[in-house]
């Protein structure tokens, strides 16, 4: 038996009596001013149920009793909050905190519109109290991990958005597991912290895919796949249907062929796709063979008495051709990474180090100078050392200068981490950073100097952490299409083992090959790759040459998905980076000599100058990092009827910069 607060009952009357509560959760909060935390008429205290009715299934919040009114109502057994069952969920999937950056951004306010509220309410709480119907959901939006305790806000296929709730015990991701019982929660493509709610009546889809016998493993989640993920859904079904076909329309041996060299080349870049059947003639691949090293000698007279150098472009080709002696790197990575400007005398070079040290104390003295007192309060701050120290314990320790429990290079690594978390508040750290700035470390000897080389090298690659992964995502279709014209059998036989995407290849463009190589062929791989040169997209014929050697080590064997993603990983400190950079060279003076090129294969490779297509409202632009404000009215667009007033302000994060991608050993 329980209560539910009069309010309640008077917004849906007696069917209320023969309802069935299917979950319920104590201590949900409902904070009516961010600016009085701790003011208890602003942080009020209710229960919130899942309700099964006739026809219909309800959530609904109330404040707790106040005024001793009661209804009985039965409870389902199994979700009781009394039940072990219930509690050992809560533990299962609610954290302690959820450690984040956040911005203050404003939500509206309950979105039953007026003439629907009951005309009186006992008690000054009992106005907050609200009901919806799962059928009327749009979507939910979940906290991002923030300063706070997690909440959710319910919003209405109308645009409008209820008060957010504040789940003070817990119980969020326990909520959002007894809905799917009712709908589906797919993900937003757009937004991953928002879930778009539909009917569980898409059955007759699902019993479709079913029929047809599109996916291997069942359609029983085919539906909720397809609206998280459309493209690869559906793609990834339908190419059964072409495997059919293919495999009946197969002509009989003698038959001519078509040339492996009439290939569809195509980028997908959403929205649509760019097809340009063609077929190319890549002619011979030419032989490449690398310089020795620029040495110390030649290093020198590159430069003018004043101290600039004389010929930048011709000491970037000496750099790509053959690389950099070890004397030589320390000063020459300064350059390359764009922490010394090529332009600059000795003089200018002195002075922006008295700069830029002072800065970078200054920088260092904000996380230095936090109290205990205060890190206790300040969840993402935790947050970062926590995953900063877990990953520095574990980041070249079989290199000396990293060896050892008391080694001060650790600490190093430790405090500029930690103090580019300062400099980049958006990005903060993420894992795999520490592999970007191992190297550096070791060839600059400095905490600054490795500090500004590492925020050069993180002007490069840092989309490559964001949390919407889409560059890592338009870096492996590119990688795709570049193997697609260089070597069409080896996409189709990748294809038919459903790794065409190439997500084997995900480590390989995170941290630019950090694990494939020895650490001292690193070295070399990185100062070629900040040339520039032969195009800014080296990297991706680096991975090309890579797949290239390994080709026939793929294609004359039996392997399935599983055993590619194995021997592709099982590649590390196998290869020779000499050998890999002659190829990847090779591939790019190959296809820079082929004349029948497509247009965004040439503008990739920097062949031609990259199409700018006008600002079209139909075309989604990359994402870009934004700006409080522009957070804050995004979130307002999102979530909140614009008739409605702003009677409260909540805590919304601006990234979810936590979440890591995971990277294999």
């Amino acid at each position: 038996m329980m209560t539910f607060h009069p309010s309640f009952l008077r917004c849906w009357g007696s069917d209320t009596l023969s309802a069935l509560v299917v979950f319920e959760k104590h201590g949900v909060f409902l904070h009516t001013s961010a600016k009085r935390q701790n003011d208890q008429d602003s942080m009020i205290a209710g229960i919130l149920r899942v309700i099964e009715k006739k026809s219909d299934v309800i959530v609904a919040w109330a404040p707790v009793e106040e005024d001793g009114e009661s209804a009985q109502i039965h409870y389902s057994k199994k979700d009781s909050p009394d039940s072990s069952a219930c509690r050992a969920e809560e533990d299962l999937y609610d954290p302690g905190y959820e450690p984040d950056w956040a911005v203050i951004s404003t939500v509206g306010t309950r979105t039953r519109h007026q003439e629907d509220l009951p005309a009186h309410r006992s008690g000054h709480r009992g106005k907050w109290a609200f009901s919806v119907s799962l059928s009327d959901l749009r979507s939910i939006r979940k906290s991002k991990r923030g300063l706070s305790w997690s909440y959710l806000i319910f919003i209405t296929k109308e645009g409008v958005s209820f008060q957010a709730l504040h789940f003070h015990q817990g119980g969020t991701k326990a909520l959002l597991k007894a809905l799917q019982k009712y709908v589906i929660l797919a993900t937003s493509p757009r937004d991953s912290h928002l879930y778009l709610v539909y009917p569980h009546d898409c059955h007759a889809l699902s019993h479709s895919f079913d029929e047809l016998q599109l996916f291997d493993d069942g359609s029983s989640d085919v539906v909720s796949r397809f609206l998280q993920d459309p493209y690869t859904a559906t793609f990834g079904g339908f190419s059964k249907v072409t495997n059919f076909f293919r495999g009946a329309l197969k002509p009989q041996d003698g038959v001519h062929h078509r040339p492996l060299s009439e290939v569809a080349v195509g980028l997908e870049d959403e929205p649509g796709f760019e097809v340009i059947t063609c077929q190319v003639d890549l002619g011979e691949r030419p032989v490449i063979e690398r310089q020795a090293p620029v040495s110390e000698f030649e290093w020198e007279s590159y430069f003018d008495p004043e101290g600039c150098v004389i010929d930048e472009d011709g000491l970037k080709k000496r750099i790509f051709s053959g690389g950099l002696c070890p004397g030589v790197r320390k000063e020459a990575w300064k350059f390359l990474l764009g922490y010394y400007p090529w332009s600059s005398s000795v003089e200018e070079r002195k002075s922006l180090v008295r700069k830029k040290t002072d800065e970078y104390f200054r920088m260092k003295l904000q996380w230095k100078s936090v109290t205990e007192d205060q890190e206790k309060r300040n969840s993402l701050l935790r947050g970062y050392r926590s995953l900063i120290e877990r990953d520095v314990s574990r980041t070249d320790r079989n290199n000396k200068f990293y060896e050892g429990n008391d080694n001060p290079g650790l600490v190093l690594l430790n405090d500029v981490l930690m103090t580019y978390c300062m400099f980049n508040f958006d990005l903060g750290y993420v894992q795999g950073m520490s592999d970007l700035l191992s190297p550096i470390l070791f060839v600059t000897q400095n905490e600054v100097d490795s500090f500004w080389c590492f925020t050069g090298f993180m002007e490069l690659v840092h989309h490559n952490f964001e949390e919407s992964q889409e560059s890592m995502k338009k870096q492996l279709g590119q990688l795709n299409l570049l193997l697609r014209v260089l070597d069409p059998a080896l996409c189709d036989f990748l294809d038919s083992k459903d790794s065409g995407n190439l997500s084997c290849c995900f480590r390989w463009l995170l941290i630019w090959f950090k694990r494939e190589f020895s650490f001292s062929e690193i070295l070399l791989l990185w100062e070629v790759l900040w040339t520039g040169l032969p195009c800014s997209s080296f990297h991706l014929l680096i991975g090309c040459g890579i797949l290239d050697l390994e080709r026939d080590a793929l294609m004359n064997s039996d392997y399935g998905f599983n055993e590619i993603l194995k021997h592709i990983n099982e590649l590390t400190m196998k290869m020779n980076v000499e050998d890999i950079l002659c190829r990847a060279e090779a591939l790019h003076q190959q296809l820079a000599h082929c004349q029948e090129l497509p247009l965004n294969v040439k503008e990739l490779l920097g062949l031609v100058d990259a199409k700018s297509p006008a600002p079209s409202s139909d075309t989604a632009s990359p994402p870009q990092p934004l700006s409080p404000s522009q957070v804050h009215e995004l979130d307002l667009t999102d979530s909140v009827s614009h008739s409605q007033p702003d009677s409260s302000i909540e805590i919304l994060p601006t990234e979810d910069t936590t979440t890591s991608q995971s990277l294999s050993p």
